[in-house]
């Protein structure tokens, strides 16, 4: 299966050829879940404290289904 990705806060480092927010397609087995992506794209789990799946709040544990928008944000700071 496929789903669409987006990676905001610095986690585009982790992947080449990827910018800030730019959506970028990753194939997953069909069942995979949100961690099996970051293992996938080599981010480490300490390094996302909010998932999207389609504009809703998700866990890493979350089952993806093909087609699915996914945004990863890191943990940020300011005040």
């Amino acid at each position: 299966m496929r789903v669409e990705v987006r990676l905001f806060g610095g986690l585009e480092k982790f992947v080449k050829d990827v910018r800030f927010g730019e959506g970028f397609p990753v194939d997953l087995p069909e069942g995979g879940r949100v961690a099996e992506l970051l293992d996938r794209l080599g981010i480490p789990p300490s390094q996302v404290f909010s998932v999207l799946i389609n504009g809703r709040h998700a866990s890493l544990a979350d089952v993806l289904r093909e087609g699915d928008r996914v945004a990863l944000f890191p943990p940020l700071g300011g005040g």
